[in-house]
């Protein structure tokens, strides 16, 4: 066999490679979306906010700046791993690792009680840095795994997975936390909840085995040079990377489009719940249930945007869900009953994955075949900056101003930005770049 194998991956393998996002996106939803977060801002936390260097920090706001905090390694690592795993052919390692780091680092939150602030702080964010992290390696393998012509739909069907798998585990954790006695979980000391919080890393760590025994590395390691070690090749591989990305022009467009309005869709992931909790003092159990809901509904827009963007291109899926965007946005700043909450949370949920699954699909379109994990390192450097500078800028309006309404309207910058960017984008000639590798 060949050092870079081109054997057509079947279906076992494609289903293997989206078990990844049945597994982890619990994590996504449980844990930074629905559950924790509020579990962090209501109990760990508490309405008296926390006493950091002399200044009292509202809970929101604590939790945007651990969220933006958890991100600042992977932006700096991202890019420099990617490299080490092309060149090395260890992308699977590589996300066998991260994946049971941060399914530890997830579990030891069980541990997280009222006042524990700075102990939740640092195991989230080592949780979330090697969730974040690990995406990079598992996106690598998109374009391996698929062809110009289905790879929209191979993206959406990972993303449906993950709303399936996120989905059934929410249903669980719905019943632990209004039910605990039928399962045997004692109702005090917020053991519901903190069992819902170790529920995620049992479910992650059993479902990702699919992946790791489906999905194959397609390329074996190259031969170290004399005097060089991973750590200088994967540096050297960036730089070089960087001086030569003139040839890819329009991924280099794109990525620059793709960190200005993923802000915005970050931003919403992690905040939506903390919104709807504080301002409209929606239960715990009933943002569990929006959300469960929700995830039927993105389970079907993921697909149903994957199909648009085959058909159509994926450039025009990414403007359509950029427009339904910046007017949920607009929408969510008017709310003021539980009856819009629900209905906005219905079309954030059907654009939410969609819109995600097609940028996915677009930036594979345009990344060379034997640089994927380097590129999609670049791809989770993007991402996580945006991960890292949404929800700071929430928390930072909302502190600064006393209102999460003018934070969640200042999001439209992000998705208006983003959409004025993303027609300066050629996906043509983006995909005719990608058959110029990087050497």
């Amino acid at each position: 066999m060949s050092q870079n194998q081109t054997a057509i991956p079947d279906r076992k393998e494609i289903f293997g490679w989206g078990m990844y996002d049945f597994a982890n996106s619990a994590f996504a939803t449980t844990i930074s979306s629905v559950v924790f977060n509020v579990y962090f801002t209501k109990v760990v936390v508490g309405d008296g906010g926390a006493d950091i260097f002399g200044h009292n920090i509202p809970a929101s706001a604590l939790w945007g700046y651990t969220v933006s905090l958890s991100i600042v390694l992977v932006i700096f690592t991202s890019p420099i791993l990617g490299a080490i795993a092309d060149f090395s052919g260890t992308k699977k390692k590589f996300l066998f690792l991260y994946c049971y780091l941060a399914c530890l680092f997830t579990g030891l939150l069980f541990f997280a009680k009222e006042g524990d602030y700075i102990f939740a702080m640092i195991f989230y964010m080592l949780a979330n840095y090697f969730f974040a992290g690990s995406l990079g390696f598992y996106n690598a393998f998109l374009p391996e795994i698929s062809t110009k012509e289905n790879i929209g739909r191979i993206s959406g069907f990972g993303w449906a997975l993950g709303f399936i798998g996120g989905g059934i585990l929410l249903a669980i954790n719905l019943v632990m936390i209004r039910y605990p006695e039928v399962l045997g979980i004692p109702d005090k000391d917020h053991l519901p909840v903190r069992f819902v919080i170790l529920s995620v890393a049992a479910w992650w760590a059993l479902f990702a085995v699919f992946t790791f025994l489906l999905v194959r590395e397609r390329r074996w390691g190259n031969p170290l040079p004399t005097g060089e070690n991973y750590i200088s090749i994967g540096f050297k591989r960036v730089v070089l990377t960087f001086k030569r990305i003139r040839q890819h022009k329009e991924l280099f467009k794109f990525l620059i489009t793709f960190l200005v309005y993923n802000e915005g869709i970050e931003t919403v992931i992690v905040m939506a719940a903390v919104f709807g909790s504080e301002l409209l003092g929606i239960s715990q159990s009933e943002i569990i249930t929006l959300f469960l809901v929700g995830q039927i509904v993105a389970f079907s827009g993921s697909l149903l945007l994957g199909y648009v963007a085959d058909k159509l291109g994926n450039k025009r899926a990414i403007i359509l869900s950029l427009v339904i965007w910046c007017a949920v946005v607009i929408w969510a700043f008017f709310i003021k009953t539980k009856f819009e909450f629900w209905t906005i949370g219905v079309f954030i949920a059907f654009i939410l994955g969609g819109s995600q699954a097609v940028s996915r699909s677009l930036f594979g379109l345009f990344t060379p075949r034997e640089k994927t994990a380097e590129f999609f390192g670049f791809y989770a450097l993007g991402g996580k900056f945006s991960s890292a500078i949404g929800p700071f800028t929430f928390a930072f309006i909302s502190h600064a101003f006393d209102s999460i309404r003018l934070a969640v309207i200042a999001l439209i910058v992000f998705f208006a930005l983003g959409l004025l960017l993303l027609l300066f984008v050629n996906e043509a000639r983006g995909i005719e770049e990608s058959r110029k590798p990087i050497a």
